[in-house]
């Protein structure tokens, strides 16, 4: 397992300190002692004179226990690791579960008294240090600082995150000594305690922060350029030194630090290229590729802040084109260098036999997975878009398929259909307006069954198609929804986003809203 030093260099540091701070308490050592008394001295008698204050400590006290945190971070450990965030999730709750039985454990073996005045603001029991209530909002704290440096993109929303965690962290500390339950050391022991928890932790679990981010204090000291990453899928590009070189003097002439190369291989579409630019800090991960390059590493960027952007290098680049983006290179490279970010939706499909895998474009099972999978990629590299055409009259008397057809909780509908197409977003290569009300950033779902009832069929359905008419029936029918699941009468090809996933008789599709950012023009 792999150990990252700098939070493994933060552990050991506050281990060493809290080590030091928990033998001065337990000797105890006079000037510390002398210090913890007179602090308490001061804010006795100040608190004792502002009847408001008082009872604001006392409510902070009463509605912020420890035991709150202990139960909310847990559940929050549960949504990310539902999200595939697992290991946060791990790190969250083995974080929680060590702050409360190290606290226990500490406080008996100082077993250091609470000081307690004669006429105090606040009364409780228990041994003193470290303070349980200034721990739980620590680690509140450390996991808040934390999420934010993986989820927000905006660097003055991460870093008010950054502040807000800090003065929450300082205000649970301010109300245990202004109540007078404990003594500044007790305090700050706390805080020394959480940060060896979470160092500690993060240093040996691997993906605890899937994107490492400098602190706060870093990124305002030491100023730095913005970087993009490119995965590069070689083989959809005539001459890639001359892409490199191209790619490279733009960044250069817009201020950007020289661009990180990573290329995809047969095995991998750019699962791990993608990986190793977030580990890298990139800024922009771009995909250069065709539509298979784009939808890895659309999925790999979901949830992580970090914005795709788009050097559309293949046959449909149809994401490039319903987000208007433009096809040539020089344009593209204008738009991810220049232009801002935009928050689409991703869908999530899977079926029988199919990993769980997302998409962004459509996704779908029958005629359309069939003419993907019968366009040669020697005659789409020869004549482009019109390959799928020559594929799709190749496949029209295929035989339709028996479906049933489930949206959101309504009633199933049943169809004998040629192809089910479920769209993030609507129009196909060469302007064909597929799903018309389809938006990549609507939260919903868009469906589409065409089902002729034989070969002549196909021209009428195509000029309803056209001239985008509204009417729906058995031959071409649409719905709109969050999930849909589609069940086949017998195994039907399957694909999503132009890639081949395997025949088939089941798939289910989710939208995942807002999940991906894109470069767009400004």
């Amino acid at each position: 397992m792999l150990i990252d030093r700098r939070a493994g260099v933060l552990a050991i540091a506050a281990a060493a300190l809290l080590v030091l701070l928990s033998a001065l308490v337990i000797v105890p050592w006079q000037p510390l002692v002398d210090f913890d008394l007179a602090v308490l001295r001061s804010v006795d008698g100040w608190m004792h004179d502002h009847d408001g204050v008082a009872a604001a400590a006392r409510w902070v006290s009463r509605w912020l226990q420890p035991t709150t945190w202990r139960i909310a971070l847990p559940l929050l450990a549960l949504f990310l690791w539902r999200k595939e965030y697992r290991g946060t999730a791990i790190w969250i709750v083995a974080g929680t579960a060590l702050e409360a039985s190290t606290v226990a454990v500490i406080k008996r073996a100082v077993g250091r008294d609470r000081n307690v005045f004669a006429d105090p603001i606040d009364t409780t029991s228990g041994f003193a240090f470290p303070s349980g209530h200034t721990s739980g909002a620590a680690l509140v704290a450390g996991v808040t600082i934390v999420l934010a440096s993986m989820f927000l993109r905006r660097r003055s929303t991460r870093i008010s995150a950054y502040v807000a965690a800090v003065a929450f962290a300082a205000l649970l500390g301010l109300d245990r000594i202004l109540l007078g339950v404990h003594y500044p050391s007790d305090v700050v022991g706390s805080y020394l305690l959480v940060t060896l928890i979470l160092a500690g932790l993060a240093a040996v679990i691997e993906g605890a922060v899937r994107r490492p981010q400098p602190t706060a204090l870093a990124r305002l000291a030491e100023p730095r350029k913005a970087r993009l990453a490119v995965v590069l899928n070689p083989i959809k590009v005539v001459d890639a030194r001359a892409f490199r070189a191209s790619v490279n003097a733009a960044a250069e002439n817009a201020g950007w630090d020289a661009p990180l190369w990573f290329e995809t291989t047969i095995d991998d579409a750019g699962r791990e290229m993608t990986h190793a630019a977030l580990t890298a800090g990139a800024d922009v991960v771009v995909a250069a590729g065709g539509d298979g390059t784009v939808r890895v590493v659309a999925s790999e960027l979901a949830r992580t802040g970090v914005a795709l952007g788009i050097l559309p290098a293949g046959t449909g680049n149809l994401l490039a084109r319903n987000l208007g983006l433009p096809l040539q290179m020089d344009p593209a490279l204008s738009v991810i260098l220049t232009g801002q970010d935009r928050a689409i939706d991703l869908v999530r499909m899977t079926g029988d036999g199919m990993d769980p895998e997302r998409f962004a474009v459509m996704g779908g099972l029958g005629l359309d997975a069939a003419i993907m999978a019968g366009a040669p990629d020697e005659l789409k590299k020869k004549v482009g878009w019109p390959a799928y055409f020559v594929s799709g009259v190749r496949h029209l008397r295929d035989p339709a398929v028996r479906v049933e057809i489930t949206v959101d909780d309504g009633p199933t509908v049943k169809h004998r259909a040629k192809t089910v197409v479920i769209g993030n977003v609507g129009t196909l290569t060469g302007g064909i307006p597929l799903l018309p009300d389809a938006a990549p950033d609507d939260g919903l779902l868009d469906v589409v069954v065409i089902a002729p009832r034989r070969f002549l069929g196909w021209f009428g359905l195509l000029f309803r198609v056209l001239t985008r008419r509204r009417r729906i029936d058995e031959r071409l029918n649409r719905m709109t929804g969050r999930r849909v699941v589609v069940k086949a009468a017998h195994d039907t090809a399957r694909q999503m986003d132009g890639d081949a996933c395997g025949s088939g008789t089941e798939i289910e599709a989710e939208v995942e809203p807002g999940v991906l950012l894109v470069r767009v023009p400004r």
